[in-house]
């Protein structure tokens, strides 16, 4: 599309200037398509309270990696694949063999295409990967020779625009609250009026002088865009992606509130007014530099973005040996995966009928546990399933308005879970509660209000030597931070988390899908007299990215309220009558009990255990020794990644494993999921009894039972999309943790009370993970692999569902993840639609 004479002319006039000529529809509408466009590269990233992890490239997957890789290179500087400098330690220490190379070059297309060698790759490995990126107009403007001994602009820029999103979104942490009746972009344009800092910081002490160049409204700000660069249109998408990009954290944060808006029905705008925001800045910038500092900075921003589609092709050329060696990286990791389950004990022994079921989330930190427990007590029947137990459901804990998902951040809740409680102790219960949470509030508020922060060092300082010397001297107490803050120690027996406002028959078809889905609704596979559902949640302390170590299933929640409400449900005689009538018998003498695993210490805590009956009281007592034994065996598997000895006595250990869990100044408290790289949907007999050292998700899955291939849809398009966002996370906060990590742990300030993180006081909102969950202060503890997904399912089953969703033929087509399948001899791998068998793994 060209630019009329017409619209050219109401370009080239001042923004400020009420006399512009009105643009035509076409133009405003290319200008609208832009700015979608760019907002929509942006992936979401989720508050620190309902931390889940996900991939920041996302909204790109329509794009193969490498090109992707490319422009987030050229656009943000921005480093996609692992660096050279660590496939080079890989190739040395020989986790990479040349036989994984050679399998690379055989599966990249276009590495085959190129007739590249594995000299040429090796030799590769010596150089950097040069890639230019193109510039802003903040960068062709500052080029004053004192810029060295200040901060940049661009890094300026990016602080002030974040402070006024800290400002603008914090509705829970500063004291003082502003008015924000218009918006971000008119809230920030009415901060910056009063910031007098802000010039000096870019050695612009007259700059207040040039806010008459401030465009009044998000609309003014984005047609400049086109009033002043003179970027041709193809390019205008690609510059507004990689002016977002330089406030990628709050970009992601506002991703967030519209993916949120989407679920609800609603639109957001927030995005929008800070791509705005940063347009606008430009604008400032213009009026504060002379008519020849413009025009040069013009005319190196036109010649440079000229070349941008030659730019692209050739970062997407040069980054080809760097795919290369990604696969490379991946074969030998996929080899080493294969062995294994190649080895696997085939069926489950015959140990009769099973004495405890036990459904664990797929989390990584799942199998080794059930591993352990098969290995201890063959009669222990383990299923892996996703944390949230298949419920859709928001929680709101009993006596606050704290609504809380308890589901996949894909999902939007479909039910609502509260605390049940007697009528008769229900006003009761209430009121202690909202007594307590809101004493507690006080208590955090005296040391917040400058006027007594003083005066509460000197009443309160003799009262925090014991909450010292549980820094000096950590607790042993083993209990993962649970969902009933505020309750009396008397009331919390008594409330239990329940389903509410579904009839009996929304209930019987959820808990049907559910049993189903776990394979528990076979009459050949008869339910144990107790089946634990398991939820898991982390243990840590002093740690703002806590929410990132519980279930990411369960939106960043421990697994204990999806797990008693299933538990709970399950055991009611009108749902079980109502399963009855539809086929699936649940016996008399079966109990569904919910349990929690604490992943810090590998602990495990039941619930509601007032309620069980004498037969699953005797069987839980029976599944206490054999739980304590397979979490030490575990507990001495991690011990080494830890610092820990794996040598000492029992007690000692789990004593040390809980000192790390309470200690404020311990910043790894648990590796979480990094080394994730494999995710199983397979019978349990396919890796059973095979030591995946807690890198592998398993679902269980059996084909055979799936006859209208209903389930292995749901799992391809939820729990794997799930864990593929796992896997991406930690892969880009690995790969470059500058930009897509969160930096160090111990200069983290949380933001807005859960908004998310500064590293330090100030720069962009951080998003990712921090180095100490990746690094163990000498080397990667996570390897940056993408996804290896191996289902046990027939080829034309897998094939259907991958033509029914547009979003899995993206993932493989472009290369976000591998997926295998259970060949009758061998593996076979999916590439472009076909099926290659694999004759060495």
């Amino acid at each position: 599309m060209t630019i009329t004479t017409d619209d050219r002319a109401a370009l080239d006039t001042n923004p400020m200037d009420s006399r512009a000529r009105p643009i035509s529809p076409e133009l405003q509408q290319q200008i609208e398509s832009a700015c979608a466009q760019a907002c929509q590269m942006i992936a979401p990233a989720w508050p620190l309270d309902r931390a889940i992890a996900v991939n920041p490239h996302w909204s790109r997957i329509g794009m193969p990696v490498r090109r992707v890789a490319a422009r987030m290179a050229v656009l943000g500087d921005v480093q996609v694949f692992p660096s050279r400098a660590t496939q080079r330690l890989a190739w040395d220490q020989q986790r990479i063999t040349r036989a994984d190379l050679l399998q690379a070059l055989s599966e990249v297309p276009a590495a085959r295409a190129a007739g590249l060698t594995p000299e040429q790759c090796v030799d590769a490995l010596q150089r950097t990967a040069s890639i230019r990126r193109l510039p802003l107009l903040i960068d062709a403007l500052d080029t004053d020779p004192r810029r060295h001994h200040r901060l940049s602009w661009r890094q300026a820029v990016s602080h002030q625009v974040s402070q006024t999103c800290a400002a603008y979104f914090d509705a829970h942490q500063a004291s003082w609250q502003p008015q924000r009746p218009s918006g971000l972009y008119a809230f920030w344009h009415e901060t910056l009026q009063h910031d007098h800092g802000i010039g000096l910081l870019m050695g612009l002490p007259r700059l207040g002088s040039a806010l008459k160049a401030l465009p009044p409204t998000r609309e003014d700000a984005e047609r400049w865009v086109l009033q002043r660069l003179g970027l041709p249109p193809t390019v205008w998408a690609d510059y507004l992606e990689a002016v977002l990009l330089t406030v990628n954290g709050w970009a992601s944060w506002c991703a967030y509130l519209g993916w949120q808006a989407q679920l609800e029905g609603r639109t957001d705008e927030h995005l929008r007014d800070l791509l705005a925001i940063r347009l606008a800045w430009g604008a400032i910038l213009l009026e504060s530099q002379d008519d020849a500092t413009t025009s040069r900075a013009f005319l190196a921003l036109q010649n440079a973005w000229q070349e941008s589609p030659q730019l692209l092709t050739g970062a997407e050329d040069s980054l080809l040996i760097d795919e290369v060696w990604q696969t490379a990286l991946e074969c030998g990791y996929q080899r080493t995966l294969w062995q294994r389950l190649a080895s696997a004990c085939g069926e489950a022994p015959d140990a009769g009928a099973p004495e405890i079921q036990a459904a664990f989330c797929i989390d990584v930190r799942s199998e080794p546990i059930r591993r352990a427990l098969e290995a201890v007590w063959p009669a222990v029947q383990t299923i892996g399933f996703a944390g949230f137990f298949g419920l859709p459901v928001a929680y709101t804990p009993l006596g606050t308005a704290a609504r809380r998902p308890q589901l996949p951040g894909l999902l939007a809740p479909t039910a609502e879970v509260t605390e049940g409680v007697d009528a008769d102790l229900q006003v009761s219960v209430v009121s202690a509660r909202t007594d307590r949470l809101a004493l507690a509030a006080q208590w955090r508020s005296t040391n917040q209000w400058p006027g007594t922060a003083f005066s509460f060092v000197e009443a309160a300082g003799a009262g925090y030597l014991g909450k010292l010397w549980q820094w000096l001297r950590p607790s042993t107490d083993g209990r993962v931070n649970d969902d009933q803050a505020g309750l009396p120690a008397r009331y919390r027996p008594v409330c239990r988390p329940q389903l509410n406002g579904l009839g009996l028959e929304d209930k019987v078809d959820m808990a049907a899908r559910v049993l189903h889905a776990m394979g528990l609704d076979r009459p050949q596979t008869p339910m144990a007299p107790l089946v634990l559902l398991v939820g898991h949640g982390s243990q840590s302390s002093n740690n703002a990215q806590a929410a990132a170590l519980d279930c990411g299933a369960c939106c960043g929640q421990t697994g204990e309220v999806n797990a008693r409400s299933l538990a709970q449900m399950l055991n009611e005689p009108p749902v079980r009558q109502g399963l009855k009538a539809q086929g699936v018998l649940i016996p008399d003498t079966t109990w569904f009990v919910a349990a929690l695993h604490n992943t810090t210490t590998d602990e495990l805590e039941g619930f509601d255990l007032d309620l069980l009956p004498p037969g699953a009281r005797s069987q839980w007592q029976q599944f206490q020794p054999v739980w304590a034994q397979a979490s030490d065996q575990v507990r001495r598997e991690r011990a080494p990644s830890l610092g820990l000895s794996p040598r000492a006595a029992h007690a000692e250990l789990l004593t040390q494993f809980r000192r790390r869990a309470n200690d404020g100044a311990q910043t790894r408290p648990e590796w979480g999921l990094a080394g994730n790289a494999a995710f199983l949907i397979a019978p349990r007999h396919r890796s059973r009894g095979v030591t995946l050292d807690g890198r592998s998700f398993l679902h269980d899955y059996d084909a055979v039972n799936d006859a209208d291939g209903s389930v292995l849809e749901l799992l391809m398009t939820a729990p794997m999309l799930v864990t593929h966002w796992i896997n991406w996370q930690y892969h880009a906060s690995t790969c470059d943790p500058l930009r897509l990590g969160s930096g160090n742990k111990v200069l983290h300030n949380v933001v807005g009370g859960h908004i998310g993180v500064f590293e330090g006081n100030g720069g962009d909102l951080r998003i990712g993970l921090s180095r100490q969950s990746l690094h163990d202060g000498e080397r990667w503890v996570h390897e940056p692999l993408r996804l290896t997904v191996v289902i046990d399912a027939p080829r034309a089953a897998i094939d259907r569902v991958i033509a029914k969703h547009e979003m899995l033929q993206q993932l493989l087509n472009n290369g976000w993840l591998h997926l295998w399948r259970f060949g009758p001899a061998q593996p076979e791998r999916y590439a472009a639609g076909e099926w290659l068998a694999m004759e060495q793994a």
